[in-house]
């Protein structure tokens, strides 16, 4: 049998060659040197980041429920607040956030499944604030109705409210944001989030509400798409998806139906509703620059219920 001597030489020659007459030591030495600054964590703190000073953010469905929470979340760290509404008259709390935290707060009345109707809204709020830095879109409905005996018009309501008016929203505050000057507190884009749900995840318990449950799945779906499609603009988009929470609304429905407040208040794992309290710092989180790296992410703060259901 032959056999044949192995080569003298590597296969393949690893040593560095120069380029363009540069060697090695040179190309090393001319190279471009990380200029970012890897200490800013020494200067920034909490506090700082979670500030929303001189911004203005924007609130659909802010005059009641979860969207007034996120109103005065807003304002209790420095933030203006510009909220739109389909209600003529706001729950009696925003009386209270226009006067007691000594930033700008305004209320538009409007409708977000118009976007005639709503661009004329948004154009309002950039004459009257000067600008738009984030976004929370809280406006939303759910009806509760068997899927066979659903009206196709109540259907197309239910996706052009909370679909489609979340669309529009953040398309007319993405636009806003994109041709704005920078400023200290803002250097490019700003923040969006959505609210979505937990029954994009989960069909709810004891409700029927097939509607509600595929729009906030379209809401969740699209933070994550736009957040990735305007990463390059400064843009960062996210969503927030609750669990069971207790508002007035929630109160009121618990009382004329008691099956859904055991549900409400047992399924979770935690065994309780949650309280507009602890989406507050999420909120803020979420708009401010402690979530500067963060984007195309949906938050679930659903006392656990997204993972499982207490037997």
């Amino acid at each position: 049998m032959s056999s044949t001597a192995e080569p003298s030489v590597p296969l393949v020659d690893a040593t560095p060659r120069a380029i363009d007459g540069d060697s090695p030591a040179t190309k090393s030495a001319t190279a471009p040197k990380p200029t970012k600054d890897i200490n800013t964590y020494l200067r920034r703190t909490v506090h700082n980041l979670l500030s929303l000073e001189g911004r203005t953010i924007v609130i659909t469905g802010g005059a009641r429920g979860l969207g007034l929470a996120f109103a005065f979340a807003v304002a209790e760290v420095g933030g203006n607040v510009a909220i739109i509404d389909a209600l003529d008259t706001p729950h009696e709390h925003f009386y209270k956030l226009e006067k007691d935290y000594g930033v700008k707060v305004k209320l538009y009345k409007s409708d977000v499944t118009k976007h005639p109707v709503l661009k004329a809204t948004f154009d309002d709020i950039v004459n009257d604030f000067g600008r738009i830095d984030g976004l929370v879109t809280a406006a939303g409905i759910c009806p509760d109705e068997p899927f066979i005996q659903r009206d196709p018009d109540s259907v197309a309501r239910c996706f052009a409210v909370n679909t489609l008016g979340t669309y529009y929203s953040a398309q007319l505050a993405a636009a806003q944001m994109i041709k704005q000057e920078p400023t200290e507190f803002n250097k490019k884009g700003g923040s969006i989030v959505f609210i979505g749900s937990i029954a994009a995840y989960v069909a709810s318990k004891g409700q029927t509400t097939s509607d509600y449950c595929s729009s906030k799945g379209a809401v969740v779906a699209l933070a994550k798409a736009l957040g990735v499609e305007l990463a390059g603009t400064g843009i960062r988009v996210n969503s927030i998806s609750p669990g069971y929470m207790l508002t007035d609304m929630t109160l009121d429905l618990c009382d004329r139906m008691p099956w859904l407040a055991d549900i409400m208040n047992n399924e979770p794992p935690m065994r309780r509703m949650g309280d507009r309290a602890d989406l507050k710092v999420p909120i803020v989180y979420l708009l401010s620059d402690a979530s500067a790296y963060h984007t195309s992410d949906d938050l679930l703060i659903t006392g656990g219920i997204h993972a499982g259901r207490l037997m």
